[in-house]
């Protein structure tokens, strides 16, 4: 068990936020607004089936991988300690259809579907020319989002792997404008790799759309509309980033037959 935790740390250190609850984090006041009972944080108590005291940075790395779970000790303590567990297949494939049956996640209050998407002109964090004006054809997914929010590292590996699906089709670009400086996001990306574009000190980009709540998530039709848009920490979020990708990848085919 301890190389298996070994390991997870070397390659994982993952940030985690309970998926029981949906979580946003209000950069304007640097706290997160969690709607639930219990607030997960790295200073939160987990202990393995023994009752020893697991670093944080191995339970959210084993949080992670998808494989286990963590529970209340005392479920009607605000701040019960947790117990980390190794989900069965029954549950993980539970939790999966749970996902399924989820609504779709609210729209954000920051972009109106059907409304053009502000223009983006800038440079990436290694000099890339990235100009959205030079994009139309193609579906552009752009992700707000900072460094020490943990929200938004919690569903950084769910969106790699929507990278990872589509890194051999040019028609969808993906986008992350990050908060902090160049320096700050590449010591970041050293133990969570981002596979998105990320542009760094792009907070004079999140202020175009007065955004305040991270993570934001925004698909981009080829038009250059918002076709999607959410804000804060959902399980399904990445689910419906897909799913849109999908639904324009589909519209576009359609409308070429035509």
């Amino acid at each position: 068990m301890h190389a298996i935790y070994k390991n997870l740390v070397c390659t994982h250190l993952l940030i985690f936020a309970c998926s029981f609850f949906a979580m946003a984090q209000d950069s304007t006041k640097n706290k997160f607004v969690v709607k639930a009972k219990y607030r997960i944080t790295s200073e939160t108590i987990v202990t393995d089936s023994a009752g020893q005291i697991l670093p944080y940075a191995i339970w959210s790395a084993l949080k992670n991988t998808g494989e286990y779970y963590i529970k209340p000790i005392e479920p009607d303590n605000e701040k019960t300690a947790f117990i980390l567990y190794k989900l069965s297949e029954k549950e993980k494939q539970r939790n999966l259809a749970n996902i399924e049956k989820m609504p779709k996640p609210a729209a954000s209050k920051f972009f109106k579907t059907g409304e053009p998407f502000s223009k983006i002109k800038t440079t990436d964090l290694y000099g890339n020319k990235i100009n959205t004006k030079n994009l139309k054809g193609k579906i552009i997914v752009v992700n707000y989002w900072f460094t020490t929010c943990m929200p938004c590292i919690t569903e950084i590996p769910e969106l790699n792997k929507i990278t990872d699906k589509y890194k051999n089709d040019s028609s969808v670009v993906f986008i992350s404008i990050a908060l902090d400086d160049a320096n700050t996001i590449k010591q970041f990306l050293k133990l969570h790799p981002f596979n998105y574009a990320i542009i760094d000190d792009g907070r004079f980009l999140a202020s175009d759309n007065n955004i305040t709540s991270y993570p934001t998530n925004v698909v981009v039709d080829q038009n250059g509309k918002v076709y999607f848009h959410a804000s804060g920490l959902s399980p399904n979020t990445p689910k419906w980033i897909n799913r849109s990708i999908e639904e324009l990848k589909t519209a576009a085919l359609t409308k070429t037959d035509d």
